[in-house]
């Protein structure tokens, strides 16, 4: 009887002590429940959601990179995502959402089934309302405790938002594969069009890639499971009424191609690069990385395709014929300063070459692709294209003997580039052929001070003062930049007005705003008459024929083209820029290393990967003429300056006869005064004005006139 009396009491006692660790725990888990982080509203629409900043080409569609390196992600309003994409995601995804209330017991219940079974918590079950909960408030680790805070938290978010806002946050932030986020960046990535502008086709193909982005993702192996879940999305499209019979057989016969995946998430990368530096100085590496920038640049990435393709065809060729592995190349609008392309090597991504240095930006000696520098400013001192120099052995160096014509110690005589002395020159042709000597005396005659202030005003940011440099200069003795070059040269392009370059047309933050635009600012920093001038002489098929051939790959039968080139002495740079109105194109090519290549001449190793990458460029612009410049031919200019080397002193007498060689019909001049160098003519540094009084207190006088003493005697002329 006790026994059974102890049993009785002792079975109740027990069950009173599993109900009382059972309201215990209820009551724990209750506690625990009201301690969960609850969204508000508020909370939950004012949460930062991290965005990458987006760097687009100049038609804001292609993207050329996501600055962030783990989350890809664009945010746009529910308005302007595609009807089709929703209607497809709640067929495949949940075709309850309007009807429950955060969750579907029955899924749940499935759930936890197949989870306790498994024990592996794989089978989700979940609405879209847990998977804005488990994206945007939870973390992605599936475990008891985080699935239970899942389902509360559902309940609650569906007190405080709406449906279209629960839907608005998973369309903007469902994985897609990778690092993309948001249906926006999936139409973006995959069809390059905006969520808005998706076909019935493709918002099947988004709404099937969220349920396994990696495993159905269009790059991988299992492309044929992607289309027959897509097919599966349209069939429960077509059950729920969302389509019709006519539109689900279109969809399914609809050829969807997806965007290539851009190599390591980036095209045109020494460009981005450019800009994101760029951007980072300005803004700041956080909101560089989650400020949600979208950028939208100059850059044509039609042109930097083809470009990125000469750069590597070229490359390979120079490689094996002149010892030259790596090339690059810029283009840039004059007229707006925007650069058009930038390849910085033949590939980002080689690193034998070090493939992602960008030679465009590096600081690299021009060759004679500075020469026209130095005749600007001669031009801008009252010289003329007909100005006459003498191209004959000159030792330049004060320091050394007038007779030594040696470039060792203390000496300076360059030679020209064939070794060989022409005598007699204009200025026009020793231009365009690229004579070094004339162009040395030049410079002299320019100032090396002036040149280097003018090329600064043009462009050319990284000279430094005259005192470093000597008559060296002209020949290339500075280092500059590719970038720089070229956007200098198209104030030649522009008839003299400086436009700096840029990269950027428009920067907005997430919201939309404009942060920056891009405004011109033109300026004058060349006489118009000096850079039709140096236009005119570049352009000028005849002069330099002498150098290139009449049918030279830089000669342009049917378009007005400006072209100079140059190689540096020790041929580790060969360059050549080239423009029209509308376009300049800077090409170099040679080693990371700086090793030297083959002894030839740019023309031979850089001119015909310019001229490949020119014809492409000038499809895309309006065919254009340059302007000549004032033919001056007045008796009134000095002699030298009108090309006249027989003397200095002019004599004018009216002729019955009509000559048709002489500017003014019946006027007949006559020189005299003995031949001698430009330095005993004209005063340098204002050579219309009158002739020097004692021409041999001038430094260079005595050294210009010793070799044209010696020519003239070897001319028979005295």
């Amino acid at each position: 009887m006790k026994k059974h009396i102890l049993a009785r009491h002792g079975l109740r006692n027990v069950l009173i002590f599993l109900f009382s660790c059972g309201v215990l725990l209820a009551g724990i888990v209750l506690v625990w429940v009201s301690t969960f982080q609850i969204p508000s509203l508020e909370t939950i629409e004012e949460r930062k959601v991290s965005q990458s900043t987006k760097i687009y080409d100049n038609t804001g569609k292609i993207l050329l990179f996501d600055v962030y390196q783990n989350t890809k992600r664009t945010v746009v309003p529910f308005d302007q995502i595609s009807q089709y994409i929703k209607d497809a995601t709640l067929s495949i995804e949940d075709k309850e959402f309007y009807s429950h209330k955060g969750f579907k017991p029955l899924s749940v219940l499935r759930a936890v089934i197949v989870n306790t079974g498994s024990l592996s918590y794989s089978q989700g079950g979940s609405t879209i309302t847990q998977q804005v909960v488990k994206n945007s408030i939870l973390t992605g680790v599936k475990t008891p405790t985080r699935k239970l805070k899942e389902l509360v938290l559902s309940l609650k978010l569906e007190q405080v938002l709406s449906k279209e806002k629960i839907f608005d946050m998973y369309l903007n932030e469902i994985p897609y594969g990778g690092s993309l986020y948001g249906v926006e960046e999936a139409s973006q990535a995959f069809f390059g069009k905006n969520s808005s502008s998706v076909t019935l086709a493709e918002a099947a193909y988004l709404a099937s890639l969220p349920q396994a982005p990696t495993y159905y993702s269009p790059y991988g192996t299992h492309k044929d499971k992607l289309d027959e879940r897509k097919n599966v999305v349209l069939r429960e499209m077509l059950r729920d009424g969302k389509i019709n019979e006519a539109e689900y057989q279109g969809a399914l016969a609809e050829k969807v191609g997806f965007l290539p995946k851009s190599e390591k998430g980036i095209k045109a990368p020494h460009f981005v690069m450019f800009v994101k530096e760029y951007l980072e100085q300005k803004y700041g590496i956080d909101v560089l990385e989650q400020g949600g920038l979208r950028v939208t640049t100059t850059l044509n990435y039609d042109l930097q395709k083809k470009a990125e393709v000469v750069a590597k065809k070229y490359a390979e060729t120079n490689t094996k014929n002149f010892n030259g592995s790596n090339d690059a190349f810029v283009a840039i609008d004059p007229k707006t300063g925007g650069i058009l392309t930038m390849v910085g090597s033949r590939d980002y991504f080689d690193t034998e070459i070090d493939g992602n240095f960008n030679v465009t930006t590096a600081h690299r000696q021009p060759g004679s692709t500075f020469k026209p520098f130095a005749y600007a400013e001669a031009f801008i001192k009252g010289y003329t294209p007909d100005t006459m120099l003498f191209d004959l052995p000159t030792q330049f160096s004060v320091r050394c003997p007038v007779e030594k014509m040696t470039s060792e110690g203390n000496c300076y005589s360059p030679v020209n580039y064939d070794d060989k002395f022409r005598g007699l020159i204009t200025m026009r042709d020793a231009l365009a052929q690229s004579i070094n000597i004339p162009s040395v005396k030049t410079l002299y005659l320019a100032g090396i001070e002036d040149t280097i202030k003018l090329a600064k005003s043009m462009g050319v940011q990284s000279l430094g003062d005259s005192g470093t440099y000597g008559l060296t200069l002209v020949l290339g003795g500075g280092e500059v930049s590719l970038l720089d070059m070229t956007s200098a040269y198209g104030v030649f392009a522009t008839e003299g007005i400086r436009l700096p370059f840029t990269g950027i047309l428009k920067v907005e933050d997430k919201n939309g705003r404009v942060l920056e635009e891009i405004t011109l600012n033109p300026v004058r920093v060349l006489d118009q008459e000096v850079a039709r001038k140096i236009t005119d002489i570049l352009s000028d098929n005849v002069a330099r024929t002498p150098l290139y051939g009449a049918n030279s790959v830089i000669y342009f039968s049917n378009r007005d083209i400006a072209v100079k080139t140059g190689t540096t002495n020790n041929y580790k740079d060969a360059w050549i820029i080239g423009y029209t109105p509308s376009v300049v194109v800077g090409t170099w090519a040679g080693n990371n290393d700086n090793t030297p290549m083959a002894k030839k001449v740019s023309g031979l190793i850089v001119a015909p990967m310019w001229r490949e990458f020119m014809d492409e460029v000038l499809k895309t612009v309006p065919e254009e003429t340059f302007i000549k410049p004032t033919k001056e031919d007045s008796y009134d200019l000095k002699p030298v300056l009108r090309g006249k080397w027989q003397g200095g002193i002019s004599s004018i007498i009216q002729s019955p006869l009509v000559d048709p060689n002489i500017p003014y019909s019946g006027l007949q001049e006559t020189l005299s005064g003995g031949v001698h160098s430009i330095l005993y003519w004209v005063n340098k540094d204002s050579p219309r004005d009158s002739a020097p009084v004692n021409p041999y207190t001038e430094p260079q006088f005595e050294r210009w006139e010793y070799s044209v003493r010696n020519w003239a005697v070897s001319q028979g002329l005295q």
